[in-house]
């Protein structure tokens, strides 16, 4: 952070309050370092010597510990401990979590993803993040999808409650009584959710929930619809349904790219503040939660700003297919 401060400061007019504001640090820091720097070049942004035990780890070793935890595995696991590390290294175990806290490093955890092979993925991400960056006149841009098979669960015993030192308990198996699927479209400009709940989600139900659309949009506005390649969503009664309707336009995700439709965001916020702790004896109590959900977040809409560019995404997924292309070598 001081290299950066100093930088700031080389420009023409820069003050102090500028630099802290630029850099999210305070104008005591940017001060102390512009004077150090000033007094004595690049040896001010040293550390000078403090008080304490003298350090006991060299950077040899700290290096050695970060290059052992991104290059090798130990012989017998996949990923390191702290303690199989720490016994490779000759470090302490706490010396270890030092480190890999210091570098954000944890192997103890993985995550997965998937990569798009539509051949027109590019052309999708460039007309869809348009229509969130910049929709077009007089025209209402609506992401649409299905949350299929939400399961209506009971706890086979009483939630235990959250108490000081305990947080909330429930048994892990459960009672199954039923599913059901949610439709619902989010309209990207204010952030308001038209939805409904069906009992399947055949091709009959999801015209339905056009017609449902279709009641709740101005008739003058032109519909963008985003949604992704369901075979439900292309079958001849909903291209019939479109050639009646030319105002509506479809727009379709890219393959295994679910994350560009805003709508799969606020079925997340969905399950992890109605379902996933919920307790449901039929589905008609789990329909009323979605119901309740849904009509909450219609009382006080709040939009999901979408903020990076087609280019920027684009130029984020070809150094992360290089990475993995290189990763065989």
């Amino acid at each position: 952070m001081r290299a950066p401060i100093v930088l700031a400061c080389a420009e023409p007019g820069a003050t102090n309050g500028d630099v802290a504001q630029a850099l999210g640090v305070s104008r005591p820091t940017v001060a102390t370092w512009r004077k150090r720097f000033a007094e004595r070049g690049p040896d001010g942004l040293l550390d000078e010597p403090r008080p304490g035990a003298p350090r006991k780890i060299t950077d040899e070793q700290v290096e050695r510990a970060v290059v052992t935890t991104l290059e090798a595995t130990p012989p017998n696991a996949t990923h390191w401990s702290t303690r199989s590390l720490a016994a490779a290294t000759g470090l302490s175990q706490s010396a270890v979590v030092r480190i890999w806290r210091a570098f954000a490093l944890q192997p103890h955890r993985t995550e997965t993803f998937k990569l798009s092979r539509d051949p027109l993925f590019v052309d999708k991400v460039r007309d869809i993040v348009g229509l969130y960056m910049a929709p077009p006149d007089r025209a209402l841009v609506l992401c649409v999808d299905e949350k299929p098979q939400i399961q209506a669960l009971e706890r086979t015993a009483p939630v235990l409650p959250m108490r000081p030192g305990q947080v909330e308990r429930h048994t892990h198996d459960y009672v199954r009584h039923g599913t059901t699927d949610l439709f619902a479209a989010l309209d990207v400009r204010t952030g308001r959710i038209i939805g409904t709940c069906r009992q399947r989600h055949r091709t009959q139900e999801f015209r339905a929930f056009l017609d449902l659309i279709d009641r709740n949009v101005p008739p003058e506005l032109e519909v963008h619809l985003v949604l992704d390649n369901a075979s439900t969503h292309k079958a001849p009664p909903i291209q019939r349904w479109l050639a009646k309707r030319p105002r509506y336009h479809l727009h379709f995700t890219p393959t295994s790219a679910s994350w560009l439709n805003l709508v799969e965001t606020w079925f997340a916020l969905l399950t992890a503040r109605q379902l996933r702790r919920g307790t449901f004896r039929s589905t008609r109590a789990l329909e009323r939660a979605i119901r309740t959900y849904i009509d909450s977040t219609n009382q006080h809409p709040k939009p999901f700003v979408w903020t990076k560019s087609a280019d920027d995404i684009l130029a984020t997924l070809q150094q992360f297919c290089q990475r993995t292309s290189n990763s065989y070598h």
